[in-house]
């Protein structure tokens, strides 16, 4: 190959490898079940197959696909397949696909409006349906960030701008120390978060949970009033709907009433289970979350966008602007009355990450969304009948989403024994191709995770889950106690 000229790929070659790369979307999408869901490689494995210097001069394209396909191909774990159950499933659709590949083809940086108008105001729009589509009332704004962990990040740098305003200038040494609170079963961002703004690892409270593993509000409040007395200074307060572990839920109502009376930030992290406000019959779920200060959740995970898309809703914009907004000369627009995105969070660079939302919106439609979360919901509770009607299965209690945990334990196994037996099998389930499952740790036991959540999974990926659980069950033996 010689050397490219510039203005980069030419038309005709860019059109001729843009609808054979569709045709191989499209082939993979209609018969992504032929894949193992788990990549079978060790590590190094990818890194091998591969130059260890970028070339010296362009290679053609057929060369650089057959490596994508015989290379790059066996080395990914298919979160698109039906039967990828772990973590929480995050599925690219048709819609949401091409809305990606036009956004990569405009590759404009939303940073102020003047760089991308039509950015910033589809972000907008399409926020102001989703908050209509969730049921949350008009006094939410919202942006788009990658994932929940930056978005909760914003959130909690907005509310250490509000709660300690004596850092604004010198920094946390002239401020007390300030407090966060959240429950065991909060995600790891929130701890992430905290440290990275500052406040140090004692920045963060752990509060005591009650029934369902529910923050306990009676438990909230006598901490806030414990560090308030200590010369600590309480922030916010992070309550979760839908936990990772277990899809717990905390009172958001009773959290808000006791944050409003100590004036606290309240941060709802609904990355997984937001999008299930948009049934009637779920909205109990998420009492009170029009209370918060800032809510989070991802179309990525149960919205059938590709990730990364993370929205953070706030009833105040003007505390993000207080805690990142800065504009140097060059950034100076001259426009009044619009929206520039880089003052509502730290990055400055920013993606049209709205136009696939958008596109997923406008091609399903909310009953089409609301038909399909409902599905997933009916899977679940397939699943839990499963589990129940099973002898030596167990479930954990309540599970309130898509989420089924469940662990084998047949009577008189040991606490270790059945941990060992629930990670064997799992990874026999795993390894078997047909479904990819996580696990937890529930009071230092072992549990396993199946998240239902893909728009791909149907009621036979469920039953095959289920099949592979009861025939790797039957393989790994548990040692019974002697008569």
């Amino acid at each position: 190959m010689t050397d490219r000229a510039p203005g980069g790929m030419p038309p005709g070659e860019f059109r001729e490898w843009g609808h054979r790369m569709v045709d191989w979307v499209a082939g993979y999408l209609e018969d992504v079940e032929r894949y193992p869901v788990l990549a079978a490689v060790e590590p190094g494995q990818v890194s091998a197959g591969l130059a260890v210097e970028a070339p010296v001069r362009g290679e053609p394209m057929e060369s650089i696909f057959e490596d994508f396909r015989s290379v790059v191909l066996p080395g990914i774990t298919h979160w698109n397949h039906p039967g990828f159950q772990a973590y929480f499933a995050v599925s690219g659709s048709g819609p949401g696909i091409l809305g990606e590949f036009l956004t990569a083809a405009l590759n404009v940086n939303a940073m102020v409006w003047k760089a991308s108008p039509a950015a910033t105001e589809l972000e907008q729009v399409t926020l102001d349906w989703l908050r209509g589509f969730l049921g949350l009332p008009p006094g939410f704004a919202g942006t788009i960030n990658d994932t929940a962990s930056i978005s909760t990040f914003h959130a909690l740098a907005a509310a250490r701008e509000r709660g300690l305003p004596e850092a604004r200038v010198r920094g946390l040494s002239e401020a007390p120390p300030g407090r966060v609170y959240a429950t065991p079963e909060t995600h790891s961002s929130i701890l992430k978060a905290v440290h990275a703004l500052g406040l140090g690892r004692d920045g963060a409270r752990a509060v005591a949970t009650g029934a369902g593993r529910g923050m306990d509000p009676a438990a909230l409040e006598r901490a806030i009033r414990d560090d308030i007395a200590a010369g600590r200074r309480p922030l916010a307060v992070v309550a979760t709907i839908g936990t990772t572990s277990v899809t717990a839920v905390d009172p958001v109502g009773e959290i808000a009433d006791v944050a409003a009376e100590h004036g606290l930030w309240l941060h709802v992290d609904a990355a997984y289970a937001g999008p299930a406000a948009a049934l009637p019959r779920m909205r109990s779920h998420f009492r009170g979350w029009e209370w918060a200060d800032s809510i989070v959740l991802n179309p990525h995970k149960w919205l059938f966008t590709p990730i990364d898309c993370s929205v953070l809703y706030v009833q105040d914009p003007g505390a993000l602007h207080a805690a990142f907004s800065l504009t140097p000369a060059y950034l100076e627009t001259g426009e009044e009355g619009v929206r520039h995105n880089m003052d509502l969070g730290l990055a400055l660079g920013r993606r049209f990450r709205a136009l696939k939302l958008w596109m997923v919106m406008r091609y399903f439609g909310q009953d089409g969304l609301r038909a399909i979360l409902g599905h997933h919901l009916g899977l679940a509770r397939l699943l839990a009948g499963l589990v129940d009607a099973a002898a030596d299965w167990e479930r954990w209690r309540p599970s309130p989403f898509s989420l089924v945990v469940l662990r084998h334990s047949p009577p008189g196994a040991s606490a270790s024994e059945r941990d060992t037996a629930n990670l064997g099998i799992m990874n026999r389930v795993n390894a078997g191709g047909t479904a990819f499952l996580s696990h937890t740790e529930i009071d230092g036991e072992v549990w396993l995770r199946c998240a239902i959540g893909n728009i791909h999974t149907m009621e036979q990926h469920v039953r095959a889950t289920w099949a592979a659980l009861q025939e790797a069950a039957g393989r790994v033996r548990l040692r019974q106690p002697a008569n």
